[in-house]
C-alpha cells in the first residue's frame, strides 16, 4: 500500500475518534495564547482531583502553536496521571489520550505510531463492547469533552453543559460530573441573565456540587456570586469568608471573592485580593479586567460624591484612576484581543477625555467581533448608541444602534431595556421640535407595542400613517403641477 493510501486510511479512522482533535473546540488563532495561559494557571493553582483532561487540552493547544514535541510531553503527563488516579480502569480512561496521540503522530507524519494508538483504541472499544471500532459512548468521555469545551470560551458552554448532563444521566451522584455541570450552568446563567427557572437551576447545580465536593473552595465562591445575583448577598458572603479561610485554590478564590466585593461596592476589599491574584497569575485576562472595573468603580464613586464636578485633589484622583483603568484594559486586550467588553469599556474611557477617534476605532473593533451571546451584543449596540448620542451628537446614528439592540432578541435584558428608554426619550425630544416627525411616531408606536400598551401603540402608528398619507398627497399635487 502506498504512503498516500495508508495515510488516507488512517485519516478515515482518526475522524471517528473522540478526542480534542475531533471536538470542534472553536479556538481562534488570536485566542490560543489566552487559552494556553488559562490552562497553565489551572494546572498550577486550581486544586482539583480531575487533572488528566487539562494536560490533554494543553497537548492540543501546543499542537495548534506548532509545538508538537511539547504536545507529546503533555500527553505523557496525562498518561502518568491516569496510572496514578485511574489504575483500575486505565484503558477506558486513556481513550482520549490515545486518540490525541494518534492525531498528533499523524500530523507529524509518523504513521506507524499513529496506527499503534489507533490499535489501542480499537482493542479497548472491542473489550467494552462498542459497536464502533474507534468510538465509544461512556460518561467518562462525555465528561472530558465537557471540560475541554468549558475551557475554550463562552461559545462552547452550551455544548459543555450538554456533555456533563449526558454523563450525569448515567451516574447522577458523580462528584466530577456534578462539578462540571455546575460550572457550565453558572457560566451560561451569568452570560445570558435568563429566567427565574434558570437561576433556580443554577443554584441547585452549585449546591449539589458542593454537597458532593464539600472541600471545593472554587465552587463555593461561584455559589456566593450566584446568591449575590439573586439578592441573597449575606448568605453568599458566608461562603466567601469560608472559602478565603481555605488554602484550596487560593488564587481562584481571590479572583471571585474580589468580584463579589466589587459588586458589593467594597472596592477596598476587592483590589487587595486582585493584586494577590495578579502576583500569582500575571497573564490572567479575568484579573486585569476585574481590576480595571474596580478602578472605574472608584472613579464613579468620586464623581457621584462631587455631583459629577470633581475639583482639585478629587479631579487628580479621577484622572489617576482613569489612567490605571485604561492601562488594565489595554493589558486585557493585549492578552485577549477578542474580549468584547474590554473594547467597549476602553472606548468609553477615551470618549470621556474627548479622544473620539480612538473611541470610534475601539467601538468598531467590538462591533466587528463575532459575538456568541445576544445580550452581550445588545450591550455593545447600546454603548455605541450612547457614544453616538452624547459624544458624537448624532441622534440618527444613536437611533440606529438602539434599534439594533432592541430588535436583536425579544428576551428581556438590561441593555434592551435601556435602549428602549433612550429610544423613547429621543423620539419625544424630536417630536417637541417637529410634531410631524413620522420616524419618531413610528418609534414610539414600536416601543409601546413592545411594552404591550397596544392602544397607545395604535395611536402613534395611526398618526404616522395619516401624516404619510398627507405627504403623499402633497407630492401628488406638486407632480401634477
Amino acid at each position: 500500500m502506498s504512503d498516500e493510501s495508508n495515510g488516507n486510511l488512517i485519516k478515515d479512522r482518526l475522524v471517528q475518534l473522540r478526542c480534542h482533535f475531533t471536538w470542534n473546540l472553536l479556538i481562534k488563532d488570536v485566542e490560543v495564547s489566552d487559552v494556553e495561559n488559562r490552562v497553565f494557571d489551572e494546572i498550577e493553582f486550581l486544586d482539583t482531583k480531575y487533572n488528566v483532561g487539562i494536560h490533554n487540552l494543553l497537548a492540543y493547544v501546543k499542537h495548534l502553536k506548532g509545538q508538537n514535541k511539547e504536545a507529546l510531553e503533555s500527553l505523557k503527563k496525562a498518561e502518568d496521571l491516569i496510572q496514578q488516579e485511574h489504575a483500575n480502569q486505565s484503558d477506558l480512561r486513556s481513550l482520549v489520550t490515545w486518540g490525541n496521540y494518534a492525531w498528533l503522530y499523524y500530523h507529524m507524519g509518523r504513521l506507524a505510531e499513529a496506527r499503534t494508538y489507533l490499535d489501542k483504541v480499537e482493542n479497548t472499544c472491542k473489550k467494552y463492547g462498542s459497536t464502533n471500532c474507534y468510538r465509544m459512548e461512556c460518561p467518562e468521555m462525555d465528561c472530558e469533552e465537557g471540560w475541554a469545551l468549558l475551557k475554550c470560551g463562552g461559545k462552547n458552554h452550551e455544548r459543555a453543559k450538554a456533555c456533563f448532563e449526558k454523563a450525569l444521566e448515567v451516574d447522577p451522584e458523580n462528584p466530577e460530573f456534578s462539578t462540571g455541570c455546575a460550572i457550565a450552568t453558572y457560566r451560561l446563567d451569568s452570560f445570558n441573565k435568563t429566567t427565574q427557572d434558570s437561576e433556580d437551576s443554577c443554584l441547585q447545580a452549585l449546591k449539589k456540587a458542593i454537597r458532593l465536593n464539600p472541600e471545593d473552595a472554587y465552587i463555593k465562591v461561584l455559589l456566593a456570586l450566584k446568591l449575590q445575583d439573586v439578592g441573597q448577598e449575606a448568605e453568599g458572603e458566608k461562603y466567601i469568608e469560608e472559602a478565603l479561610t481555605s488554602e484550596s485554590s487560593q488564587t481562584y478564590v481571590f479572583r471571585y471573592a474580589a468580584k463579589f466585593y466589587r459588586k458589593k461596592d467594597s472596592v477596598d476589599k476587592a483590589l487587595p485580593l486582585l493584586k494577590k491574584a495578579l502576583q500569582a497569575t500575571p497573564t490572567s485576562v479575568f484579573v486585569h479586567h476585574q481590576t480595571a472595573i474596580c478602578y472605574k468603580t472608584q472613579m464613579l464613586q468620586i464623581n457621584r460624591a462631587t455631583n459629577w464636578h470633581p475639583r482639585g485633589r478629587d479631579r487628580e484622583e479621577v484622572d489617576r484612576l482613569r489612567q490605571l483603568a485604561i492601562s488594565e484594559l489595554e493589558k486585557t486586550l493585549q492578552l485577549k484581543p477578542t474580549n468584547e467588553m474590554a473594547y467597549v469599556e476602553l472606548a468609553d474611557m477615551y470618549a470621556e477625555i474627548g479622544q473620539h477617534r480612538v473611541a470610534e476605532d475601539l467601538f468598531q473593533k467590538a462591533l466587528c467581533l463575532e459575538v456568541c451571546n445576544p445580550h452581550l451584543q445588545q450591550e455593545i449596540y447600546y454603548r455605541y448608541g450612547k457614544f453616538q448620542e452624547f459624544q458624537k451628537l448624532s441622534e440618527a446614528n444613536a437611533i440606529i444602534y438602539y434599534l439594533k439592540a432592541v430588535r436583536l432578541t425579544e428576551e428581556p435584558s438590561s441593555p434592551r431595556d435601556k435602549s428602549m428608554k433612550r429610544l423613547e426619550k429621543l423620539a419625544l425630544k424630536k417630536l417637541q421640535r417637529n410634531a410631524s416627525d413620522i420616524e419618531s411616531l413610528n418609534i414610539l408606536g414600536f416601543i409601546h407595542k413592545l411594552k404591550e400598551k397596544i392602544n397607545e401603540a395604535l395611536e402613534y402608528y395611526e398618526q404616522a400613517l395619516r401624516l404619510s398619507a398627507d405627504v403623499r398627497t402633497l407630492w401628488d399635487m406638486i407632480g401634477r403641477r
